[in-house]
């Protein structure tokens, strides 16, 4: 497999954190965060350990599902400011040698959108084919959504998810109906050449590269191995690299030897329930994010099993594309139940320290650093469960927790209302808080280049039928090399040293947490710990 594209060099060392933009920090006291309130919080950002950001949808939108309903791709949405409030948050970035991503949306619009408004016409026009309609105003689609008697043309329109968001036309793999184009009609094409032009306005602007929301999704009825879609892609990426061969693509796909294949540069470890994937395996597997009774998820000191669950599906895919960019973990994101409360902080601690420590780009999400929590909140914006894990960022102990000078009533999200919500400003006075911790490993991710994302990675332990788990990451060079454990159980365990760091002499312990043990080639790690050595 090879992508042919190229890759940025600055995502070895990218350390990236995802931001809700509308939760997470509002300049203008209306309620809703902002551009300008991100700025603001940038040094912040970068002081954490940071040097990349992830933003959510920013763009003009009637936020019937929270941005991912785009109206107009080229203008910031006005409650989170303008467009040279954009172009001034990458400057600032830039200056701190931050990279900044946008989300792009290219599957569907906003049923708001001038392209669909223009599309609903009676009469033939430029874009009557910019989105996958029927033939009749009584033909259906064929086992895709849609909608009709809703526009004054005869047909009925396909739908991706909700009813307002109609799907762009990026042809069919394989055309069974007259009104379903290949994706080489030149419909198709138009629609490719329109998504490019929305990449090159932003990346013109000082954008970095984009994180593509459902990026495995656009070409309908492609086969299994979703042929069609990847062809579509590497004309598209191709295309924007040649011109800004420094712009990162991160996809939401999470088959990475599709996905890179495609020409991005990452993809998403995601979180599938529904096949109880690896990730899944590692982090969430229990039927209920606040279901801490059944929870059997690696990280959960009571109920978890053995990391293999994780490590039987995450090292096949590692090893097939480990040449050819990188498979991401993240803590967390928008669409995801956070850990906490499920999780205490210390076994938070020791997840966060393996998917920070592990190979790919890792992926922070607001707040996670405090381990702010999963809340069953009324849905918002068609969050449904997933708005919980969108709530207002909480800095300090003033009123909303800092995030906004509004009335509480105002606010987009309620703040968490719990006497002990965790907040930046507590947790950097005290030394021992999971803040401190995740800037700990992260100022250890940046310093070693045996961490950097496409560094080697090895395991060296990991049984059955215990908790431990032990790998090394050695630098491309095989200048750094290092040995991360750790055991998220309740019972004391213990692995061997491989040789080759007892051959360099007496590895030195670089961060532990825990109680954690070295005794000659054997490291005993106690319940609960993790360690890292260099030698």
């Amino acid at each position: 497999m090879s992508s042919t594209l190229p890759r940025p060099q600055w995502l070895a060392d990218a350390r990236f954190y995802e931001i809700y933009p509308q939760s997470f920090a509002d300049s203008n006291g209306d309620g809703i965060g902002d551009i300008p309130g991100i700025l603001s919080r940038l040094d912040y950002i970068r002081d954490l350990g940071c040097n990349a950001l992830w933003i959510n949808p920013c763009f003009d939108s009637p936020f019937k599902d929270a941005g991912y309903d785009v109206r107009d791709y080229l203008k910031v949405a006005p409650r989170y400011g303008t467009n040279d409030d954009l172009v001034a948050l990458f400057d600032a970035a830039h200056r701190r040698g931050m990279h900044v991503l946008l989300d792009l949306v290219p599957g569907h619009t906003s049923e708001e959108h001038p392209w669909f408004r223009i599309s609903s016409r009676a009469e033939r026009n430029q874009y009557s084919d910019r989105y996958i309609w029927t033939d009749s105003w009584m033909s259906g689609a064929d086992g895709l959504p849609f909608v009709g008697g809703e526009a004054p043309r005869n047909g009925t329109y396909v739908l991706n998810f909700f009813k307002c968001q109609p799907a762009l036309n990026y042809g069919f793999a394989h055309p069974e109906r007259p009104w379903q184009m290949d994706v080489d009609s030149p419909a198709a094409e138009d629609t490719r050449q329109a998504m490019v032009d929305v990449m090159r306005f932003w990346l013109g602007q000082g954008c970095d590269g984009f994180r593509v929301d459902m990026a495995n999704s656009l070409v309908k009825n492609d086969d299994a191995g979703k042929t069609a879609t990847i062809a579509a892609w590497r004309q598209m990426l191709g295309t924007v690299k040649n011109e800004y061969p420094e712009a990162a693509f991160v996809s939401e796909w999470g088959v990475p030897e599709q996905a890179l294949r495609a020409g991005f540069d990452m993809d998403f470890y995601l979180d599938w329930s529904w096949d109880r994937n690896g990730y899944y395996l590692l982090c969430r597997n229990t039927p209920d994010p606040l279901d801490r009774e059944r929870d059997h998820s690696y990280f959960s000191a009571h109920g978890g099993g053995s990391v293999h669950g994780f490590l039987d599906q995450y090292l096949p895919q590692y090893e097939a594309t480990k040449d050819e960019g990188h498979f991401c973990l993240i803590t967390c994101n928008h669409d995801t139940a956070r850990l906490s409360p499920r999780l205490t902080p210390e076994e938070l601690a020791v997840a966060y320290g393996m998917i920070l420590t592990m190979p790919g780009v890792p992926f922070l999400y607001y707040g996670d650093e405090i381990g702010m929590r999963y809340r069953n909140l009324p849905t918002k914006e068609g969050g449904y469960v997933r708005t919980g894990t969108r709530t207002p960022m909480q800095w300090d102990a003033s009123p909303n927790l800092g995030f906004s000078t509004a009335d509480a009533d105002d606010l987009y999200l309620p703040v968490d209302p719990a006497p002990d919500a965790p907040t930046v400003e507590a947790q950097r006075a005290d030394d021992g808080s999971l803040y401190h911790w995740v800037r700990t490993v992260l100022a250890l991710r940046e310093r070693h280049a045996a961490l950097q994302a496409d560094a080697a990675f090895d395991v060296i332990a990991a049984p059955e039928h215990g908790r431990l788990f032990a790998y090394a990451r050695t630098s491309r060079d095989g200048s750094d090399r290092l040995v991360i454990a750790l055991n998220p159980g309740l019972e004391t365990e213990s692995f061997a040293l491989p040789d080759t760091a007892t051959s360099h002499g007496t590895p030195t312990m670089e961060l532990s947490r825990g109680n954690v043990a070295a005794d000659g080639t054997t490291v005993t790690l106690g319940p609960q710990s993790f360690v890292v050595f260099s030698f």
